[in-house]
């Protein structure tokens, strides 16, 4: 994984720093509320989480926090807000670790809006309530956002340590200020 690969290089982009997590699972925040001195977990429904946040209008002030784990989210919401939301609350150098299923052998995202009943998007998608299957125009995606991108795929021994699918990419996707339109 990306931080146990070069832990002491990585080490340092995440302690002492302030991380929200959305959609939080047990084994990341197991692993990362150690390491970070404030670590905050948001979701859409208060029994997940520590606060109500909408990914996509994040409640937040610009530059909240250091870093963001948004891990199996994207594919179910507005994936160019969520991503604009997330790089306008991050710290300048901050970053934001994405995860999400990625088809590599499609050049393109396949989503569709006429794809709305749960039966068609468990059909098309996987799972009743993704909204897309992202294809290798994920990183393209995740740079209009503003983000400088670089990424990792998950193998043993991070797979089994980290509660990872093997073959899983890891996007660490770093706040890069959007240029002045």
């Amino acid at each position: 994984m990306w931080f146990d690969e070069n832990f002491d290089e990585n080490k340092d982009r995440v302690a002492s720093k302030s991380a929200l997590h959305f959609a939080p699972e047990t084994a990341v925040t197991s692993f990362v509320k150690p390491l970070v001195s404030k670590y905050v977990t948001a979701d859409l429904y208060a029994s997940l989480a520590e606060i109500v946040l909408n990914i996509e209008a994040i409640d937040l002030p610009d530059n909240s926090f250091d870093m963001v784990i948004c891990s199996h989210v994207l594919e179910h919401v507005d994936d160019r807000k969520a991503l604009h939301e997330m790089h306008r609350i991050l710290t300048p150098g901050g970053i934001a670790l994405l995860m999400t299923p990625v088809i590599e052998g499609w050049s393109e995202t396949y989503e569709s809006s006429d794809i709305t009943s749960p039966q068609d998007r468990e059909l098309h998608y996987g799972q009743f309530d993704h909204v897309r299957y992202f294809g290798s125009d994920i990183r393209a995606r995740v740079k209009a956002a503003g983000f400088a991108l670089s990424e990792y795929t998950a193998v043993e021994p991070h797979v089994h340590k980290h509660a990872l699918t093997r073959g899983e990419k890891i996007f660490v996707a770093s706040k890069a200020d959007l240029p002045a339109l």
